[in-house]
């Protein structure tokens, strides 16, 4: 199978990863058909011994130094290291170690350096993050002022752009090593262990002779995966080494003409026995996203009960801007109250679990530790539960913008950059609200699916785009509700301008705002991140947000206005519709078929005749009350009108015979009567 991918003009190749699981497979040296289970145990084996491999790397070469000189991308001779982490690792000499007595080939460890040197290349952006933290740290670290701010942002490697809890995060985490060693850290390999090794096996830095992946040609849904496992846990030569074959079902997320790639292979274990995920990698050519020349945009804006507002606008030949729609609303109320539900019990388990270890300390036999051991995996269950939530919400949000997108005609969507805001000073409540927001996995889901279709997603600054007014930028008046213009609120937005008189939705009014601007600056100010491919527009500059301005479409005359005769009077029918049904009732044993059912609908309040018609048994009930019980003859008695009269459910519910109560105190006399004739004089009479 051809992994190269053909692209024509206006195409790009775009890589995804789609998530399926080994049924089984069948071992090709002795024809043994393997359940999952051994599949995961097999594959549990090879995975244990890239690990361990791994995991000694990393403890040789955890140090700034070595991570420095693989950042470098050049090694001792002046040479371009190769992109992949493997090759990188082997021409700068960083081999690995087989434990004693196990045999392995040479794409084994190529998994392990490949894995290692990962971890490697991603530690240096932590290590320039906490170097240039330590080399500003604050005098109050609780709190920076403006000056620390900019000095330490100044310091960090692309400060700008990166989030202030990304900071604050790393500053409580030196702040807590301050605490227990007296000191602060030299480094980033000084403040953190080396990392712990996932279990996984990256078969994308081997070739065939340890793997392969073949599409069936009968269906393009299901592969064929082919790879080396061992048959024990301990394989000491290359006959404990087996061809397994594994058959493969494909997602229908994968396209039938995509070029597969060698997937990622993670076992997981549990109480019914081991599962192995197959990570696959699949190319495919999509339509290329532009940075500029759009006409037509999608806004968003964010919101806390909100979770997104949206709505389209398009600008003109002759400049102006102009809005299609009202715009939509995403809501997410049940699910971000299961969030905040399931938030409130972690944390109630947290301090449970922490009390049972502060009680247990270090006595293995104490009789709280099954109850920890409980309360452990509870808690992990719950924060399981709660990424789940978060995952469904961030795909049903993109997916939901990318297809407001789609069906407005859209070929960009501006999104606020809301990295830089910080949840603070709104509550305790608010602000806990604010931080649990996943936004930035919302916005990189929807770069994913729009990048299916060709359309950019680009962000824009957040300043003022709730504060101002979208058709003339005046800033904007703020109330409960557009019925409470006197209360002040956040919701509702009245422009003061007596010329322009817009008023509506805060939210609304934001994403006005948000297209508006980055129309007007997509020729100026946008920037690509060369790397990543992301699209943003980093400043606001003055002279074009004047006319990033939304100008207000025609709207239709009230109906107060002329209403003039235009045209002639169109003939009313002579013949009015009758009042009688036309249609005849349905058959039954008391009447002949076709019998019209009940002629003349009444214009008076009489009861209908369903109220005539007889109910069945006529109960009549005598009280006989114990003087125990209170009594009060001027209370009204209740009469119910439709019951009474057997008019059916809609007027009022018929009751069932009330039971017999045999207590001494109560003594409840019935007198039935099964007299048809009686109640049709009750009802006529």
């Amino acid at each position: 199978m051809s992994r190269k991918l053909r692209l024509a003009a206006g195409q790009v190749a775009r890589t995804a990863t789609a998530h399926a699981l080994l049924r089984g497979g069948v071992d090709e040296k002795t024809g043994e058909a393997l359940t999952a289970r051994v599949v995961a145990e097999r594959v549990g084996w090879a995975t244990g011994l890239v690990a361990g491999m791994t995991a000694s790397l990393l403890a040789g070469h955890w140090n700034a130094d070595d991570v420095a000189v693989l950042a470098t991308g050049m090694d001792g001779a002046g040479r371009v290291l190769p992109s992949n982490a493997w090759m990188a690792l082997r021409r700068l000499g960083w081999g690995v170690t087989v434990p004693g007595g196990v045999k392995v080939n040479d794409r084994i460890m190529r998994m392990a350096q490949e894995q290692a040197g990962r971890i490697l290349r991603g530690a240096q952006h932590r290590a320039e993050m906490v170097a240039g933290i330590l080399a500003t740290w604050p005098a109050d670290p609780a709190k920076r002022t403006l000056a620390e701010w900019d000095a330490v942002r100044e310091a960090i490697p692309d400060g700008r752009a990166l989030p202030a809890g990304v900071v604050k995060a790393r500053t409580r985490q030196i702040t807590a090593f301050v605490d227990a060693h007296g000191r602060l850290p030299a480094d980033v390999f000084d403040l953190e262990d080396t990392p712990r090794v996932a279990r996984m096996l990256v078969l994308a830095a081997v070739d065939r002779q340890q793997a392969t992946l073949e599409r069936a040609d009968d269906d393009p849904a299901r592969v064929l995966l082919r790879l080396q496992l061992p048959v024990r846990p301990d394989p000491c030569s290359y006959v404990d080494w087996a061809w397994v074959a594994c058959p493969l079902t494909l997602p229908p997320t994968v396209p039938a003409g995509a070029v597969l790639h060698l997937p990622t292979l993670r076992p997981t274990t549990g109480p019914a026995g081991g599962k192995v995920y197959a990570d696959l990698a699949f190319s495919r050519a999509v339509p290329k996203a532009e940075p500029k020349g759009h006409t037509t945009a999608l806004g968003i804006d964010w919101g806390l009960n909100t979770l997104l507002s949206a709505g389209a606008c398009r600008l003109r030949p002759d400049g102006t801007i102009t809005a299609l729609g009202a715009g939509a609303m995403f809501r997410a109320g049940g699910v971000m109250a299961r969030q905040h539900r399931l938030r409130r019990y972690g944390e109630h388990l947290h301090a449970k679990t922490d009390a049972y270890e502060r009680l247990i300390g270090s006595q293995e036999d104490h009789h709280l530790v099954a109850k920890h051991a409980v309360l452990t995996a509870e808690r992990r269950h719950v924060a399981d539960r709660r990424t789940g939530l978060n995952d469904a919400l961030a795909w049903s949000a993109a997916r939901w913008a990318v297809d407001q997108a789609i069906a407005a005609g859209a070929s960009v969507i501006y999104v606020e950059d809301l990295r830089s805001m910080e949840a603070k000073g709104m509550g305790r409540t608010l602000n806990t609200r604010l931080s649990q927001a996943v936004r930035g996995q919302i916005v990189g889901n929807m770069r994913h699916l729009a990048a299916e279709t060709g359309i950019a997603v680009v962000t824009v600054p957040p300043k003022n785009t709730s504060k101002h007014c979208p058709q003339c930028l005046m800033p904007l008046r703020h109330c409960k509700a557009p019925d409470r213009p006197g209360e002040p609120g956040w919701k509702w937005a009245i422009c003061p301008d007596p010329d322009c008189g817009w008023q509506g939705d805060r939210d609304h009014g934001a994403w006005r705002r948000i297209a508006a601007r980055g129309l007007t600056h997509q020729t100026k100010t946008i920037v690509v991140d060369r790397a990543t491919g992301q699209m943003a527009i980093p400043r606001v500059i003055d002279e074009l947000e004047a006319s990033a301005v939304v100008t207000p479409t025609a709207t239709l005359k009230a109906s107060g206005g002329d209403r003039s005769k235009a045209g002639p009077t169109p003939r009313r029918t002579s013949r009015p519709v009758p009042r009688r049904r036309r249609a005849p009732s349905t058959p039954s044993l008391q009447r002949p078929a076709g019998q019209r059912p009940e002629g003349h609908a009444h214009t008076d309040h009489r009861p209908p005749r369903a109220a005539c018609r007889y109910q069945g048994v006529r109960t009549t009930i005598v009280h006989t009350i114990s003087s125990t019980i209170p009594t009060s003859r001027n209370r009204p008695r209740h009469r119910p009108k439709g019951a009474a009269l057997g008019a059916g459910f809609h007027l009022h519910a018929h009751a069932t015979p009330p039971r017999v109560d045999r207590s001494p105190s109560h003594s409840t006399q019935f007198n039935v009567t099964t007299d048809p004739e009686a109640d049709q004089r009750r009802c006529t009479g």
